[in-house]
C-alpha cells in the first residue's frame, strides 16, 4: 500500500476517449431507433449503431477495470485513492438516484395533473374538454384521449402475480448480498461464494420472470410502448430498472471471479463493497416502482 502522503497519478490512458465513442454511438443509436420506430422507417441502420456502441462500451468497461484492478493488486492506491473510490461511487448512485427521480416525476406529472386537466379538472382543462369532451380521467388510463391514434391496453399487469414475486426475490437478493458482505468481513469465503451465489441467482431469476412480464404484457394485454402515456411510463420506469439490475448482475458476477481468484480481504474489499451499494439502491427503486407504478 502505498504511503498516505502519496497519490498515485496514472499513466497517459486511452480508455476515455474509446468510452467517448461508444458512448455517442450508443446514444445516437438509441434515439434513432425511438425516432425511426415512431416515424414507421427501417431501425437496421440505428440498431447496428446501438449494437457498435454497446460493444464499445463493453470492451472499454473490461479493459479499464482491468486496470484499476492490475494497479490496486499491485499496491498503488494510497487510503486517499480509496476514499476517492468510495466518493467517486457516492456520487454515481446519486446520479442514478436522480435519474429515476426525473422517471417517476414525470410518472407524477401525468398521474396528477396532465391525465386530470384533460378530463376537466383544474384551470388548464379547456383544451381537454375542447378536444375530447368525453374522454374520462382515470388511472391507470386504459382509454386513451385519441383511441384511434394510441388504443390503451386490454388489461394492466396483476400486481400480485410476476411483480410480488419479483419483489420477494429483490428483497432476499439484498439480504444475502449482505449476508455475503458480513462473510467477507469475517474471513468466511466458503459462506461468502454460496451467499453471493444465491444473489446472483436471485437476479437471474428476476429478470428471467420480468422478460416472462413483458411477454404476456405485449401477447396477451395489448400493453406496449404505443399504448399510450400508461404503457410508456410502465416500459420506461421497468426497463430503465431491469437494465440496472442487468448491470447489477455483471457487477456480481465479476466480484464472483474475483474471489475465485483470491481478491479481496476483511480489510480491502471496496470493489465489492460498491457493487453491494448498488444492488442495494437497485432493490430500492424496484419497491418504489412496485408500490407507484404496479399497485397504486
Amino acid at each position: 500500500m502505498s504511503a498516505e502522503s502519496s497519490y498515485y497519478v496514472p499513466a497517459q490512458s486511452r480508455w476515455p476517449i474509446i468510452a467517448t465513442v461508444g458512448l455517442f454511438l450508443t446514444l445516437v443509436g438509441a434515439g434513432s431507433v425511438m425516432n425511426a420506430s415512431s416515424a414507421g422507417e427501417s431501425t437496421g441502420m440505428s440498431w447496428l449503431m446501438f449494437s457498435a456502441g454497446s460493444l464499445i462500451m463493453a470492451y472499454m468497461l473490461f479493459g479499464w477495470f482491468g486496470h484499476v484492478i492490475q494497479e490496486s493488486r499491485a499496491g498503488m492506491y494510497s487510503e486517499q485513492m480509496d476514499r476517492s473510490f468510495r466518493w467517486g461511487m457516492s456520487w454515481f448512485i446519486f446520479s442514478e438516484v436522480m435519474f429515476f427521480a426525473a422517471f417517476f416525476g414525470a410518472l407524477f406529472y401525468v398521474r396528477v395533473l396532465a391525465v386530470p386537466w384533460l378530463g376537466g379538472e383544474g384551470s388548464n382543462a379547456s383544451t381537454g374538454e375542447l378536444l375530447w369532451p368525453e374522454f374520462e380521467a382515470t388511472w391507470p388510463l386504459m382509454t386513451n384521449p385519441d383511441p384511434s391514434l394510441f388504443p390503451g391496453p386490454k388489461a394492466l399487469i396483476d400486481p400480485w402475480h410476476l411483480p410480488l414475486l419479483n419483489t420477494i426475490l429483490l428483497v432476499a437478493s439484498s439480504v444475502t448480498v449482505t449476508i455475503a458482505h458480513h462473510a467477507l468481513k469475517d474471513g468466511k469465503r466458503t459462506a461468502l461464494k454460496i451467499w453471493l451465489l444465491a444473489t446472483i441467482a436471485l437476479g437471474l431469476v428476476f429478470l428471467f420472470f420480468q422478460g416472462e412480464e413483458y411477454v404476456e404484457a405485449y401477447r396477451d394485454l395489448d400493453l406496449t410502448l404505443q399504448s399510450g402515456i400508461y404503457g410508456t411510463t410502465f416500459f420506461l420506469l421497468t426497463g430503465f430498472h431491469g437494465a440496472h439490475v442487468t448491470l447489477g448482475t455483471i457487477m456480481l458476477i465479476i466480484m464472483y471471479f474475483r474471489i475465485q481468484k483470491g481478491h479481496f480481504d476483511k480489510d480491502n474489499h471496496f470493489a465489492f463493497e460498491a457493487t453491494s451499494w448498488y444492488w442495494h439502491f437497485v432493490d430500492v427503486v424496484w419497491l418504489g416502482l412496485f408500490f407507484l407504478v404496479y399497485i397504486l
